[in-house]
């Protein structure tokens, strides 16, 4: 945490013109992936009938899922020298089989390809287009998403979501970032999560008969506590790595301890995600469906995003280190360690951050599931024209 940003300084102008054009082209991607991704959930919510509309979750965690395996973990593994060499190989190269440039076209071009298909070959169900459109454009959109934020029941799930996902932030967000740090190798990090894929896929199948129903949240509410107490076993396995580290790496059965723990990480996980989904799709107003259902994910996924901001953000501030070999000397801020390294002294950390985070959330994480959680199940007993838009003349 906090060294990403020397990478976009350190080589000058040149390199900052081209770091604010790669943004400017994120931007656009970003723009063009979003408005694809509302037009596929308000797809979702007209193909599905109003009882199966739940299943719409399953498709979107499936595809998401094998979307991550393809572009995270197999490209990691084919753009490793050391991983190819070692496993794919029969000659030593000083590179991977794929390079990042070389992936993105191939699957931009995969990408271009399935989009032009479903444009030409996807015909509309006339019947099912309603006689009547809600909105007429851009300003009677935002309109008409300011007046569903300000409906109470779509408001106070607004609140709920946005802090329900704290407890977890120190160990979705900082677990991985430390693994590293003790000198677990980030290949092995992503090879570990291949014989997840089949589990990731079986389980939005398998939750979806629990949150298929009227009670999709009651899912979420169960989960909630599992994955919070797999934080601190999180915890425990950072804590644990560097007392069974050797020579050579580390013993398989710490490999196999980090497994079961992430299976049992991803089951929680999708059981939440896939109640999450299902009643956003369940309350959903077909009529602007996609608008809808996406104003809901986003805040579904901003609750996620900027408690891990913050969680990565505070574990340097929340780390003791005291100066070694000099003495008057501090490590109480960068200033401080750098006058402790000159004077000949070293800053070593007698508490890390990570571990007091993680304690933290856990405890924040438990007082919402025992104060808030019970209204956050009781939002699924609103009645359905709780969450139906109010209809223009």
């Amino acid at each position: 945490p906090g060294t990403g940003t020397t990478l976009l300084s350190q080589s000058g102008t040149e390199n900052r013109a081209k770091s604010v054009g790669t943004l400017r082209e994120e931007g656009l991607y970003s723009f063009l992936a979003a408005t694809q991704d509302i037009a596929v959930d308000g797809w979702a919510l007209t193909m599905l009938s109003r009882e199966n509309v739940g299943y719409a979750s399953t498709c979107n965690s499936v595809g998401q899922t094998a979307g991550y395996f393809l572009g995270n973990v197999l490209f990691l593994a084919l753009e490793s020298a050391s991983f190819c060499n070692k496993y794919l190989r029969f000659e030593p190269q000083p590179r991977g089989i794929v390079t990042l440039s070389d992936f993105l076209f191939f699957w931009g071009a995969v990408f271009l390809v399935t989009t032009t298909l479903v444009a030409f070959l996807k015909k509309e169900n006339e019947e099912l287009i309603p006689a009547k459109e809600e909105t007429k454009g851009i300003t009677d959109t935002y309109r008409l998403l300011f007046s569903i934020i300000k409906m109470p029941a779509v408001l106070t799930f607004c609140l709920l979501i946005l802090t329900s996902k704290i407890g977890f932030s120190a160990a979705d967000a900082v677990t991985g970032l430390k693994l590293v740090e003790e000198g677990v190798p980030k290949e092995h990090l992503a090879l570990l999560a291949v014989p997840m894929v089949p589990l990731q896929i079986i389980l939005p199948l398998v939750i979806s008969k629990y949150t298929a129903g009227p009670q999709p949240l009651n899912t979420f509410y169960k989960a909630m506590p599992y994955r919070l107490l797999l934080g601190l076993e999180f915890a425990f396995l950072v804590w644990w790595a560097p007392k069974v580290k050797h020579e050579g790496g580390f013993p398989v059965y710490y490999y196999a301890a980090v497994v079961l723990s992430y299976a049992l990480h991803q089951i929680t996980l999708y059981s939440m995600y896939v109640a999450i989904m299902a009643f956003n799709a369940k309350v959903s107003d077909p009529l602007i469906g996609g608008t809808y259902m996406t104003l809901l994910n986003t805040v579904s996924n901003l609750g996620g995003n900027w408690p891990s901001t913050v969680a990565l953000w505070l574990v340097d501030p929340l780390t003791v280190k005291e100066c070694a070999g000099a003495q008057g000397h501090t490590c109480a801020t960068a200033g401080a360690s750098e006058l402790c390294t000159a004077a000949g002294g070293s800053c070593v950390t007698t508490l890390d951050g990570y571990y007091v985070e993680s304690i933290i959330c856990v405890v924040l994480g438990f007082a919402w599931w025992f104060f808030l959680g019970p209204k956050f199940k009781k939002l699924q007993d609103e009645g359905q024209s709780s969450w139906k838009c109010k209809r223009s003349n």
